[in-house]
């Protein structure tokens, strides 16, 4: 039976309207070469995503997000249950993906300014197979939190497609303390952007 969809209405206003690009793929199997170069596929296989809007899902209609459980980048095992009690910011993204790389820097720097708050990240690294060039993403820049390795886009095809479409990368998530999905982001976000949406829910109460 097909779960109902839940209210939304996008945050517009204040200057937080979220003005979003990110990567399309024309189908949910779409990956980059098996080669490892982290490269994004040839002509065909890509586009730039339209641009799209921060959703925020109301409190009383939040679909709870799916279990999410298996390997680090380093082969170390993680979930989101860890997390239950703090919010968490999901991202998913990979090497290949020139979005990915333009937001990673404000990623990494909004997790060190929101720890204090109980605010966890948490990656899904997709469509890269080999680890390696993940890996090297997460060198180049300096990202301290964990993120699980989705080669296939597997886990991603457990959310509502209305709050996280599997063809668009990057997109961001924001779990509240509750386990629930609460803001959704199709395509590339700033600290900026992302910080006032990620105090909101860190304010409300479990």
């Amino acid at each position: 039976m097909r779960r109902r969809l839940p209210r939304s209405t996008a945050l517009a206003g204040a200057g937080l309207a979220v003005a979003l690009a990110g990567c399309l793929y024309a189908a949910a199997g779409a990956a980059p070469g098996g080669d490892g170069s982290g490269e994004a596929p040839g002509p065909g296989r890509a586009a730039v995503s339209p641009m799209s809007a921060a959703v925020v899902v109301d409190s009383g209609a939040r679909p709870d997000a799916p279990a999410l459980t298996g390997a680090d980048l380093d082969g170390k095992p993680v979930g989101l249950a860890e997390f239950r009690g703090q919010v968490v910011v999901l991202n998913v993204w990979g090497s290949w993906c020139g979005p990915c790389r333009a937001e990673a820097d404000d990623l990494e720097r909004l997790s060190g300014q929101t720890r204090a708050q109980g605010v966890r990240f948490l990656g899904i690294n997709t469509r890269d197979r080999d680890r390696a060039a993940a890996q090297s993403f997460v060198r180049a820049h300096g990202l301290g939190f964990p993120s699980l390795h989705d080669p296939t886009g597997e886990l991603l095809l457990r959310f509502p497609p209305a709050l996280l479409n599997p063809q668009t990368i990057p997109s961001t998530l924001v779990i509240d303390r509750r386990g629930r999905i609460a803001v959704s982001i199709g395509g590339a976000v700033t600290d900026e952007e992302l910080g006032p949406l990620l105090a909101r829910v860190a304010q409300e109460t479990a």
